[in-house]
């Protein structure tokens, strides 16, 4: 049946993503302060471990999603996965309490807060993409993105109001390893208050993955029986990833900039506003103009974003306060965009599978995109934003010029 307007489904799931970036946000811009901080008598390790803690989280994350996507592929199911994702990613923020004995216990929080996120995502996006008609998928990942960022916004504000009250007036960042646990503890509640929503979403999956000859459901991870411009946005996105670092070295560039924790949390503040702004916006404008464009003038803005990183110095710094809300905008433009477009592309029956396919192509890279990121910036700090923004160039080139979109509807059952 073709539904006319956005269903119940997308506006919990989109309350659930809000509460869990209020509390992920009230941790994630402080993250590389507090590595910082304990690091402090071996400062140079700092970029190296954020490149390995932030390569392993991320690519985790993205490897689980096609494995989530295929399962919930097999069990005609989407509901399930994704709650136990969501509630993996709250359990997982109690092993910051223990960050004060080892700078170790980040990673596990990192690596745990990945792996729910990878079990979540495809299923969840499956949800969202099977309870509004196609015609309106760019407006409904618009929406849930739009929630997802505006809870990210409000945790990193109440992070800024955080860090302002335990701040160091003479070095301008936390005072000590205590003041960062008690924003860690506050951040576990939103978390466990988004899972609660997602209980309330109604199951869409329809039939379960076809099988073989002898009735088999096998994860199938290789291109055959994807649509050509899949098969060449994969790629696109396989070329863009490699330049893509962890935002954690954005944020670390920035502090580096201009000497104060509360400043970068603004900043931070900032990018996700935007995004939360125009996420939706855009979104829908994807339904009327086409998916494409938007993904092109996405990847072009983060080229110039990260260039800009790299070539801004000291002196100039508050022209952070330009590229960060740019940063967002090009959020905005890609992030929505790209699953309703991989939505389009996809077989009904794999629309799972293809979307953590999506996340593993770009998983793959993750880790190897993070540890570049690292030694570069241990080389040169400015050298992981330049190498990013000439592999989005190349990418944009892949997208612009191989890449076709679905123009016709699909036949709704």
């Amino acid at each position: 049946m073709e539904k006319k307007s956005l269903s119940r489904n997308v506006f919990l799931t989109g309350l659930t993503s809000f509460f869990t970036d209020v509390s992920s946000e009230m941790i994630y811009p402080l993250l590389q302060g507090f590595l910082r901080l304990i690091l402090s008598g071996v400062r140079g390790l700092l970029g190296p471990v954020l490149g390995i803690m932030e390569g392993i989280a991320e690519s985790t994350a993205s490897l689980l999603k096609v494995y989530a996507g295929w399962i919930s592929d097999r069990l005609g199911k989407r509901k399930l996965p994704a709650i136990a994702g969501y509630a993996t990613s709250a359990v997982a923020k109690l092993a910051l309490l223990l960050s004060g004995l080892g700078w170790f216990f980040v990673i596990v929080y990192r690596f745990f807060d990945r792996v729910g996120k990878g079990v979540r995502g495809a299923p969840r996006d499956a949800l969202i993409a099977e309870s509004i008609a196609r015609k309106s998928r760019g407006r409904a990942f618009g929406v849930q993105r739009a929630m997802d960022f505006a809870g990210a916004t409000l945790g990193a504000l109440i992070a800024f109001f955080l860090v302002r009250l335990f701040m160091d007036p003479v070095s301008h960042e936390l005072m000590s390893v205590p003041a960062f646990i008690t924003i860690f503890i506050i951040s576990i509640i939103p978390a466990f208050i988004g899972v609660v929503f997602l209980l309330f979403t109604t199951e869409t999956a329809r039939r379960r993955a076809k099988g073989d000859a002898k009735g088999r459901v096998l994860l199938n991870l290789g291109l055959k029986g994807y649509d050509r411009n899949l098969k060449l946005y994969f790629l696109a996105q396989a070329v863009f990833t490699l330049g893509n670092s962890s935002n954690q070295f954005l944020l670390l560039r920035t502090t580096d900039l201009t000497g104060d924790l509360s400043l970068t949390v603004l900043m931070y503040i900032a990018f996700n506003l935007a995004s939360a702004v125009f996420a939706t916006f855009f979104g829908s404008l994807s339904d009327k103009v086409g998916r494409k464009k938007l993904l092109l003038v996405g990847f072009a803005l983060y080229a110039v974003v990260y260039a800009a990183f790299g070539f801004i110095v000291r002196d100039w710094w508050f022209l952070l306060w330009i590229f960060w809300p740019l940063y967002g905008l090009y959020y905005a433009l890609t992030e929505g965009v790209e699953k309703a477009f991989v939505s389009d592309l996809a077989p009904a029956e794999r629309r799972a599978t293809a979307l953590g396919f999506l996340a593993t192509v770009q998983g793959v890279l993750l880790l190897p995109a993070s540890l570049i990121a690292g030694v570069l910036y241990l080389l040169f700090p400015a050298a992981p934003y330049l190498f990013g923004g000439a592999a989005a160039v190349v990418a944009l080139f892949v997208l612009g010029v191989a890449v076709r979109e679905r123009k016709t509807e699909e036949k709704r059952g």
